[in-house]
């Protein structure tokens, strides 16, 4: 493959990589509050507990509302 061609790819997959690490670590950071506190995991307060976690950071790590995104400096 020529330079041309490999660069868009790179990029592509490295955003890729980077997103599917952000998703899993949203995932296993709720899991680990739920487990800390007690829960054991497949019961019905651990799937509560989840969920909640998992949308709590999901609102944390959004655009406030009315929000814009910038275009990246990169």
């Amino acid at each position: 493959m020529n330079s041309t061609t490999l660069r868009p790819f790179t990029i592509l997959v490295s955003i890729a990589v980077i997103a599917l690490t952000g998703c899993s670590s949203i995932e296993s950071a709720a899991q680990d509050d739920c487990t800390s506190i007690g829960w054991q995991i497949g019961s019905k307060g651990y799937n509560d507990c989840f969920k909640a976690r998992v949308y709590e950071r999901q609102l944390d790590y959004s655009l406030p509302p009315g929000d814009k995104p910038s275009p990246s400096v990169i």
